[in-house]
This record gives structure tokens, C-alpha cells and sequence, in this order.
């Protein structure tokens, strides 16, 4: 990996020698502007200079962020070749026009060539895109031959004999007698290299048809301009060595065909890594653009202050005035270029954090939360999830007018934890043909890292919430049930019983006898509902609770209840009245369960006080339960609000044919 990042610092270095050469090849095209391209020459003079700035562009953003690719180093080295090739001919025409200037006949001779190897990466870069690796091994034979075809056209056009191409009038400086490029070495050549480069058109092709999402995307463009590079250049073979069309206005059309076949491949790549962010190189991009945004617009303020004859001094002072202003315009034109609509990430993240504050509440954190992750990430929609009882609920969504989701589905989801406890998530829905990449996953990321304290100030605000309702509603359902206990026990015995005293009072006249019995009849009746009332006070808070305390209270249960019952009790005393009745109705309701689910065959309760807190612990010897695949019911969770209102916890521990054991506890003061 660091070899990989010590070599991607050439990337830039190498396209500076491709530019400083093709700016050498301007000055030579500017000195013999007045001559023109000699006949049989390939194209308009200065062209290849397109090649080296997109072709350059594109190789050194992709080779400085990805060294160990070959795609961003091949896009280089036919950036490089383009520079050599436009500097050397541009110099044969200039040394052309005075025979006596050196060198004129070995510049001519290397566009002869130089075009081949230039052209041949073409053929690399679609059998190698985006990966820098084959389709499959089977594809190497086609790699091979593409090689074989450049090395033996290479050698065909160095070393013909007879007048270079594009320089009739130069015979080649290097000709070896016997071997000519239009023989059958060069037949050959042409016909590897052109079976080569459609071969690699047909791969890229296949690549395009096995892909899908994103990849998709990013190679449907790719496709396009290979397909037109394969057909244009076999084409211009055909037309140039076999139909012999070497100028006129056919052949200045077919020059611009080709120009625009081969212009379009790095287009094609830049609109993959800009678009549909092939390669991750966002932030490259970003230094390029503002780099290239500062030199230019410095270079028009000092050449403006040249042009009105201000001088050198006060060109300088107004790039030491102007340099501040530009630098920041030339941010936000990049950050607009490479992140489009939406800020940057970072900024977005800078953002939430200044805005948030002090804000706890979920109504005005957790909208705000989803909108910054939907902007930073450029999502269709962005979600907040928030764990509460054991689950996963949807508590903010951005758009605000977004569906809410079903269900919480993990893929894709980025959980949100904090001091090792995971407290929600994160989740978006990308577009189609925009999927989440590296960098905005990282980015994400980041943001559910410092989002874990804003989420558990929610959460326990949440909980609070979702606890004081659940506590409500117990009290309401409790206040329901006894008036149906009421009104369908006591009442309705009281409401017999008055009957009864008035229908014994007519009696007493005229049947005393009868009149005793059914007075020894309301006797007993009145027991039963004095009975009755007693066991509903019960319910609220038990009289023998509130006269002997908890261990008195708990034997009267365990005598009542449906499975055999032992009681253990350490040093217990009195305690204030909450602290009782939590303890006394948790332990109602662990027994309930008991014999209402574990089938259990007896069950142990223990009370006692250690470390300043009244505990008990409920253990039965029944079936037991899976504690990961079941959550807290309304009996447990009620436990739990009960404790925890009084600062204290609920434990359950169980497993499948081991029983449960049920244990709790609150603080207290020392025993009275």
C-alpha cells in the first residue's frame, strides 16, 4: 500500500513534463504558424494537444488517488506519447521550412511511428477499465495480440526506407533496406492491432452487460466511446492504406471522426469518476479544480495589470490583494464542480454540529440529523432510527414528506453506538444510478460516530417518555379493572344483600322462622363481601402489607399462589411505602408469570439488603425461555418501570430447560 502511494506522487509530475512539452510544441506551432501540414498528413495541426490535456487530466486524477491501477498510468502515457509526438512534428514543420535547422529529418521521424503505441493504449484501456484487470484470464490472449500488432507496426513505420508518412519529402534517417511497412509486416501489424482493438471494443462490452447498479453506470459511457474509437480507427485503416484516401475533404472528415472517437474516451472516464464517483477521488478533484481556477484567474490579474502598463510591482500587489477573494471563489466553484448541489460533506457535518447545541429533544435533533445526511450524501431519502425496548423505530426522516419506512432493515444501515451500547442507526435510500460510495459511506460514518451522545440524550429522553406513558396507561388499565372487579363482585353482592335485608324485614310479621334463616343467610353473605372488599384493597395496597411489612405480606401470597412457594428473607425491616409495594407487586407479578408460562414444580423467593439496596430474586425450576429471541412483555416491563422510578434495576436470567430466575432491586437506607 505505501508502494502504491510512493508511486502515485509521479502521477502529477509526469503530466507536468506532458504539458511543459506540448507548451514547447505551442511555441514551435506559433513560430511557423504560416506553414501548413505537408500532404498525407494525418489531421490539423496542433490536435494532439487535446489528447494531452484530457487524456493527461484524467490519468494523473486516477494514478495519484490509485497507483496500483493501470488505468490512470495508461491514461498518462498516451498523454505523455500525445505531447512527444505534437512537439516533434511541430518541429519538423518549423526545421522543414529551413533546411539548415538540425534535427528536422529525426523530428519528422517519430510521428512516423510514436501514433501507434499512442493509439494502441486505447485498446489497453478497454480491456483493463475500471479495475486494471482482464475480464477474465481467458482475455489475455487478446492483451497479447494487441502487443504483438503495436510492437511489429512500431518496428514496421521506424524503420521503412523510403519518405516518412506526413514528410514526403524526408526520406526516413533510420530506413532499413528490405523492410517496408506496407508489405506484408505491416498487413499483419494492421490486422493484429485491428482484430485487437475490437476484440477489446467486444470486452468492454461484455464487462457492461455482466454489471449492474452503479458499474453499470459508470461503464455505459465507457461502452459508447469504445465502440466508436474500434469502428472509427479500423475504419480510417481501411480508408487510408486499402482505399488510399490521404486528403481532400473525405479525408479531413475522417481526421475529425477519429479526433472526436478519441477525445471521447477520456469523457467518457471523466463523466464515470464525476457522476457516478468511480475511484473515490473527490477530494483530488477538488485541489485540481481550485488549483487550476487560482493559476488562472492570477495569471488574467497579472496580465491585465501588464496590459495597462502598471508594472510588475503592482501586478504583484493586486495577486496579494486578489488572492484571498479568489482562492475562496475558486473553493466554491470546485465544491459546486465535484459535489454538485449539496456542500461538502464536512462542512454539512460542521453545520449539524454548530446547530444542534444544546438540543435534546427528538422533535428538533434527530430531523435535523436526517436532512444533513441526506444533503451530504445526495440520498433520495435519509432515516433516524432509534432503539427503544429492545427494537428499532423510525423516528426522523428527510424529506419530511418520505414514506416512513415498514421496517428496519439492516443492510445498508450504519448503527449508531455509544461507550460500546448501540443506540440506533442510520440508513439511506440512494438513487438508481447513484449508489453510496467509499467516501460517503466514511462519510456517514462520521456522522453516526458524533452522533452517539445526541442519541442517547434522546434515547433517555425517549425512554422517560415512552416509560411515563406506559406507567399512565398501567394506572388507567388498573383503575378500569378495579371497577369491574367492583361492579361485578362487591356490587353486585351488596346490591343482593339489600335485597335480601328488605325481603327478611317483611318476614320477621309474618314468618319468623324463615325470617332467622335468611338473616344467618345475610350473615354469611356479608362475610363473603366483606371478604371480597378485602381482597380488592389488596390489590391497591395490601393492609397486611402496610401493618407487617413485606415478609408477612409475601408468605399470605405464597400460600395463595398456584405453585408451591419457599420464602427466604435476611434482615429485613420497614421501608418507606414505595419501596414496599414495588418489591411486594414485582414479586406478585414474577409469580403470576411463573404459573402462568414455566410449568414449574416450585419456586424459590429471597429478600435480603446488601450494598445500601433492598434486592429479591424469583427462581424457578420450570422450562425456562431463549432470553435473544424474546423481548420484555407487559408484565416484565412494568417490573422495570416500577424499579427504575426509585433509581433501581430489573435483571432476568433464563434459558431453555433451566428455568428463570427474576432478579431486582432498589436502593435503600440502612434497615430501621
Amino acid at each position: 500500500m505505501n508502494a502504491g502511494r510512493g508511486a502515485g506522487r509521479f502521477a502529477w509530475p509526469l503530466f507536468g513534463l506532458a504539458g511543459a512539452l506540448s507548451l514547447v510544441a505551442i511555441v514551435f506551432l506559433g513560430l511557423s504558424w504560416s506553414e501548413t501540414l505537408p500532404p498525407g498528413s494525418f489531421g490539423f495541426r496542433g490536435f494532439t494537444l487535446l489528447f494531452v490535456v484530457a487524456f493527461g487530466t484524467v490519468g494523473a486524477l486516477i494514478a495519484s488517488r490509485h497507483a496500483s491501477n493501470s488505468i490512470g498510468w495508461i491514461f498518462l502515457v498516451a498523454a505523455l506519447l500525445s505531447s512527444i509526438q505534437e512537439l516533434a512534428q511541430e518541429y519538423a514543420v518549423y526545421a522543414d521550412a529551413s533546411p539548415d535547422r538540425a534535427w528536422g529529418a529525426v523530428a519528422a521521424w517519430i510521428p512516423a511511428w510514436i501514433w501507434i503505441p499512442g493509439t494502441g493504449a486505447m485498446l489497453f484501456l478497454l480491456l483493463l477499465f475500471p479495475d486494471g484487470h482482464l475480464l477474465s484470464p481467458r482475455w489475455r490472449w487478446a492483451a497479447w495480440l494487441g502487443a504483438l500488432g503495436i510492437v511489429i507496426g512500431v518496428a514496421g513505420l521506424a524503420f521503412a526506407p523510403g519518405p516518412l508518412e506526413n514528410f514526403a519529402s524526408i526520406d526516413n534517417p533510420f530506413g532499413v533496406d528490405g523492410l517496408a511497412f506496407f508489405g506484408p509486416g505491416g498487413s499483419t501489424a494492421l490486422s493484429l492491432y485491428g482484430v485487437a482493438l475490437l476484440l477489446a471494443a467486444t470486452s468492454i462490452v461484455l464487462r457492461y452487460r455482466r454489471s449492474s447498479g452503479t458499474q453499470r453506470q459508470q461503464l455505459k459511457w465507457l461502452v459508447t466511446s469504445g465502440v466508436f474509437i474500434a469502428l472509427t480507427l479500423s475504419f480510417s485503416f481501411v480508408a487510408q492504406y486499402a482505399l488510399s484516401i490521404d486528403e481532400g475533404s473525405a479525408y479531413l472528415s475522417l481526421s475529425l471522426v477519429v479526433i472526436a472517437a478519441f477525445v471521447s474516451m477520456p469523457v467518457a472516464t471523466g463523466i464515470a469518476v464525476l457522476q457516478y464517483r468511480l475511484y473515490d477521488i473527490d477530494l483530488v478533484i477538488k485541489k485540481t479544480v481550485v488549483f487550476a481556477l487560482i493559476t488562472a484567474s492570477l495569471t488574467i490579474v497579472f496580465l491585465g495589470a501588464l496590459a495597462l502598463t502598471l508594472g510588475g510591482v503592482v501586478g504583484g500587489l493586486l495577486i496579494a490583494v486578489t488572492f484571498g477573494p479568489i482562492r475562496d471563489r475558486a473553493r466554491r466553484i470546485a465544491d459546486r464542480i465535484v459535489y454538485g448541489r449539496r456542500a461538502t460533506p464536512y462542512e454539512m457535518l460542521s453545520e449539524f454540529t454548530n446547530r444542534i447545541g444544546d438540543a435534546y429533544a427528538a422533535d428538533d435533533v434527530l430531523p435535523e440529523m436526517a436532512d444533513v445526511l441526506r444533503r451530504a450524501t445526495g440520498a433520495d431519502v435519509a432515516r433516524v432510527w432509534l432503539k427503544v425496548g429492545g427494537a428499532f423505530r423510525q423516528v426522523a426522516g428527510s424529506p419530511d414528506d418520505a414514506p416512513a419506512a415498514d421496517a428496519f432493515a439492516t443492510d445498508g444501515a450504519i448503527e449508531v453506538r455509544h461507550q460500546g451500547e448501540t443506540l440506533g442507526a442510520l440508513s439511506v435510500q440512494m438513487p438508481a444510478n447513484d449508489a453510496l460510495d467509499p467516501t460517503r459511506e466514511r462519510f456517514a460514518q462520521d456522522l453516526a460516530s458524533q452522533a452517539g451522545l445526541v442519541l442517547r440524550n434522546v434515547s433517555l429522553v425517549e425512554e422517560l417518555r415512552e416509560s411515563r406513558r406506559r406507567i399512565v396507561t398501567a394506572q388507567d388499565e388498573r383503575a378500569r379493572t378495579l371497577e369491574r372487579n367492583i361492579h361485578d363482585g362487591a356490587q353486585q353482592q351488596l346490591v343482593a344483600l339489600a335485597v335480601k335485608q328488605r325481603l327478611a324485614a317483611g318476614l320477621i310479621s309474618r314468618d319468623p322462622s324463615r325470617a332467622e334463616a335468611l338473616l344467618e343467610e345475610l350473615q354469611a353473605q356479608t362475610g363473603d363481601a366483606l371478604e371480597n372488599l378485602r381482597d380488592l384493597a389488596r390489590g391497591i395496597y395490601p393492609p397486611l402489607l402496610a401493618d407487617k411489612g413485606l415478609v408477612a405480606a409475601l408468605e399470605a401470597q405464597g400460600r395463595k399462589a398456584a405453585t408451591p412457594v419457599t420464602l427466604h428473607a435476611g434482615e429485613i425491616g420497614r421501608y418507606p411505602q414505595e419501596i414496599e409495594s414495588a418489591v411486594y407487586f414485582c414479586v406478585l407479578e414474577a409469580l403470576t408469570n411463573v404459573a402462568k408460562y414455566a410449568r414449574a414444580s416450585h419456586v424459590t423467593v429471597t429478600l435480603g439488603q446488601e450494598a445500601g439496596a433492598l434486592a429479591f430474586d424469583v427462581t424457578d425450576d420450570g422450562a425456562g425461555f431463549d432470553r435473544s429471541a424474546l423481548s420484555y412483555g407487559t408484565g416484565l416491563q412494568g417490573m422495570t418501570d416500577r424499579l427504575e422510578a426509585l433509581g433501581g434495576a430489573l435483571h432476568v436470567q433464563s434459558s431453555a430447560g433451566n428455568g428463570t430466575t427474576v432478579r431486582g432491586s432498589v436502593p435503600v437506607a440502612p434497615v430501621l
